[in-house]
């Protein structure tokens, strides 16, 4: 599955996060999802102005994009993945660990992010920035390519090998569509948001409006 929206991005059959440099877009790395899920679950919620405060004359209006989360179940099994030329080895000797190292990665930062902030504090800086982490791409069809965030991230090991490598597993994973809202629209995830967005409403003019009653007559 390539995307025009993410130029460079090899061509993976199946859904995958991808990680992005925020500054330059590069792409960094690309997880495939092993299988692709039978269910992916989106609940939008809308960004009203004048519910919360009472307002008479506001509900109609909209004062951003909707906040959108995601949940979905990846299944990995070390069995199918052995076939594989590219992965076989490391499979072998890890099982499933590589592939979890890689999940896990995208909620951490590295051991030379924290030892970095460290040495900062420890030189005596006011303000320490937080570590700057990857753009998370999630790429579920060329259609739907949004930048996102993981809120949520549970493993369910399944099945060990005789050296307690884990070679069936399930990730659940929670993910937050980031929007303008929280990027910006200079942010080169702002950026994907939108181009999302128009590729929404091009899908939904392609839906066929059904003629109603709506302001006719009895």
């Amino acid at each position: 599955m390539t995307s025009s929206f993410l130029p460079g991005t090899p061509a993976v059959p199946r859904g995958a996060i991808a990680l992005l440099d925020p500054a330059t877009g590069t792409v960094r790395r690309v997880i495939a999802l092993q299988y692709n899920p039978d269910t992916v679950t989106r609940t939008l919620q809308p960004q009203g102005v004048g519910a919360e405060a009472g307002e008479r004359g506001e509900a109609l209006r909209l004062k951003g994009p909707a906040q959108e989360t995601v949940k979905v179940d990846v299944e990995l099994n070390a069995t199918d993945q052995l076939e594989d030329p590219s992965a076989a080895d490391a499979v072998a000797r890890h099982g499933l660990l590589p592939v979890l190292a890689a999940l896990e990665l995208l909620v951490n930062p590295t051991a030379r992010a924290l030892l970095d902030q460290d040495t900062a504090a420890r030189s005596g800086a006011f303000e320490i920035a937080p570590v700057e982490s990857p753009l998370t791409v999630f790429v579920w069809s060329r259609d739907r390519v949004v930048p996102v965030r993981i809120t949520e991230f549970t493993v369910t090991e399944e099945a060990f090998d005789s050296r307690l490598n884990p070679i069936r597993a399930k990730v659940s994973l929670g993910l937050r569509i980031l929007t303008v809202d929280d990027l910006g629209f200079a942010h080169r995830g702002g950026a994907l948001f939108l181009a999302h967005q128009r590729r929404r409403e091009q899908l939904a003019a392609l839906h066929r409006s059904v003629p109603t009653f709506l302001g006719g007559g009895a």
